[in-house]
């Protein structure tokens, strides 16, 4: 896989790709991960990269040149070109799977009070949010699905399928809870139905503690869908 991304603050993505799972799926060439900076494809001595909106209001625009510009030249036949936007679709773990089937991810880093909409009608194949809030600009929010597509590689985490099939939202549900030894820690204990060795019943218990930790916690997620 390969993704590139795109933003005007490469120096915040420098840390994050040099640590981690990240960067071991790098090495092993489960990923090739490029940041580019927007400012490099700018088409004045300044770099501009942003405008005061038409209509008027408050802040600016991200100018469509150095968008188009950079896509263009980053882009592959077949490519996502995905914008980080508080107005996005909820990204969330089925769509992290989804997205690890491709071969290219273009991420743009939104910035400022968004992006020219000619670029998204042209360009943009999918836009996503990862929260329902807003952040200084998509680097971060880049950062994330990044992270959150990279781990579901084949070959990144070890172990398989098996690895990743059984955490939060994988299924419709949040994770059991988890332990590991000592057994008894400050007059805590480790329920015993995890140290009998009894695999079945542990499914069991391990399922029965994941959905009440969802009905507690996100019943939303238990909820039958809106038809």
């Amino acid at each position: 896989m390969r993704i590139d991304i795109l933003t005007v603050f490469p120096n915040m993505l420098k840390g994050f790709l040099e640590e981690s799972m990240v960067k071991r799926a790098a090495r092993m060439g489960a990923v090739e991960i490029r940041v580019a900076d927007l400012r490099d494809f700018a088409q004045d001595a300044r770099r501009t990269t942003d405008d005061r909106p038409f209509g008027g209001g408050p802040g600016m625009i991200m100018k469509p040149e150095p968008l188009f510009e950079a896509v263009e030249a980053l882009k592959t036949p077949g490519a996502r070109v995905i914008l980080m936007a508080p107005a996005g679709r909820p990204f969330d773990q089925a769509a992290a799977r989804a997205l690890s089937a491709e071969a290219h991810l273009i991420l743009v880093c939104g910035h400022y009070e968004g992006v020219d909409e000619r670029f998204v009608e042209a360009h943009v194949t999918d836009e996503l949010s990862i929260g329902d809030y807003v952040l200084t600009n998509g680097a971060l929010p880049a950062a994330v699905v990044t992270d959150a597509v990279v781990r579901l590689l084949p070959g990144v985490l070890g172990g398989g399928d098996e690895a990743t099939a059984d955490e939060s939202f994988s299924r419709p549900l949040l994770e059991h809870p988890q332990y590991t030894r000592p057994p008894v820690f400050r007059g805590m204990r480790v329920p015993s139905v995890l140290q009998d060795g009894n695999h079945p019943q542990i499914a069991a218990w391990r399922r029965q503690r994941a959905l009440d930790r969802t009905s507690r916690r996100r019943p939303d997620l238990l909820a039958p869908p809106v038809r």
